[in-house]
């Protein structure tokens, strides 16, 4: 994916350089720890504007739409969101002493717990949302929004493509990743 277009040096009208991308251009996991890092950084500087993490404001999008409904149960959010069981333990327990996420004893199986959000929580979402959206609308913007659409559904396929086997495969090396690192969120 090197490109080899010949420009002209300042310095000497007759002297060539080759034009040659940066090697990370080739790599797609660069590309996307590289993507990855924008996203991140754009993300933090809205919600951090809201006493909020990224992946707090991650909770409240998956918590958010469940006003009337028996709630979530925090197992499952786990999944949702990403990350293991005691990652989502500490995510919710810091939303809960927000005030922003009730956690409630499930009636039919008294060892689980449903989350939803507070009346706190559905209000500050609601007013987090349309910022957040506006930056993943800045972040895309170089693109043209049918290119949008078409990098997003890519990106779905390949993130769903990677995840088959029941995410086994990426459960054991988080696991042995872990272990090395002592981190608790899946798939990074």
């Amino acid at each position: 994916m090197q490109s080899t277009d010949k420009i002209r040096r300042a310095d000497s009208p007759h002297a060539t350089v080759t034009n040659i991308d940066p090697p990370w251009h080739a790599a797609p996991t660069a590309i996307a720890r590289r993507f990855h890092q924008i996203c991140a950084a754009r993300t933090s500087e809205v919600v951090s504007e809201y006493g909020l993490t990224p992946l707090q404001y991650g909770a409240l999008v998956h918590l958010s739409g469940q006003a009337g409904q028996p709630g979530v149960e925090q197992n499952t959010f786990a999944d949702r969101l990403s990350v293991d069981r005691n990652t989502a333990s500490l995510v919710v327990d810091q939303l809960v002493k927000k005030g922003l996420v009730e956690r409630q004893v499930n009636g039919a199986d008294r060892r689980a717990r449903l989350l939803n959000l507070t009346p706190k929580g559905e209000k500050l979402y609601g007013r987090v949302r349309p910022a957040f959206l506006t930056v993943n609308e800045n972040i895309l913007a170089p693109i043209m929004p049918r290119e949008r659409k078409i990098l997003i559904d890519l990106l779905i396929r390949v993130i769903e493509g990677n995840l088959t086997d029941g995410k086994r495969g990426i459960r054991r090396r988080n696991r042995s990743a872990r272990a090395v690192s002592g981190a608790g969120i899946k798939g990074g």
